[in-house]
């Protein structure tokens, strides 16, 4: 009984537990999609849920883990295997490093989320939808991202400043 549970959590990643669990909240979305929706054609929505999540599992998460590895290495932090050096400066560039994850994260999500609309596709749905023209949304997410950039960096030199100025203060390490 212990080898196959310590195969499942080598395969899965975790036990048996988390994987019912999992299923279930699938089952339960689906189930809640499908009576909140009344759609009447409930297999094209299944499908497109597949193809949603096909697409994010085996395209996107390795885009943006080999992103996220490009950009570990850029700014010099060792992957999580690897036992930081004391004597280079690792908080700091890790920091770096969540700042540029998150305003990158939120430009992401933000072009996913409008995604027709900053490829500028669906003007005809749009107009039909709401009786206007379509605003030029390619142009506001690359605003609303380059400030969400901007807004980080600026954060970032901030603790940057406070943290040399702390270790200035506390004199070098002995």
């Amino acid at each position: 009984m212990g080898e196959p549970l310590a195969r499942l959590r080598a395969t899965y990643g975790a036990g048996p537990r988390h994987l019912l669990v999992l299923l279930l909240c699938f089952v339960v979305t689906g189930w809640v999609a499908l009576r909140v929706a009344g759609e009447a054609t409930w297999g094209r929505m299944l499908l497109w849920f597949i193809g949603a999540v096909i697409l994010h599992d085996l395209v996107l998460f390795p885009v943006y883990a080999l992103a996220d590895r490009v950009l570990r290495a850029a700014v010099g932090v060792p992957g999580r295997r690897a036992a930081p050096d004391p004597a280079r400066r690792v908080p700091v560039r890790l920091a770096l490093l969540n700042h540029v994850r998150v305003p990158a994260l939120g430009g992401a999500l933000l072009f996913l989320v409008y995604l027709p609309g900053v490829l500028g596709w669906g003007a005809d749905t749009y107009r039909a939808a709401t009786a206007r023209e379509r605003v030029p949304f390619l142009g506001r997410w690359l605003a609303v991202t380059g400030i969400l950039f901007l807004i980080s960096a600026v954060v970032f030199l901030l603790r940057w400043r406070r943290w040399r100025a702390a270790q200035r203060r506390s004199g070098p390490p002995g």
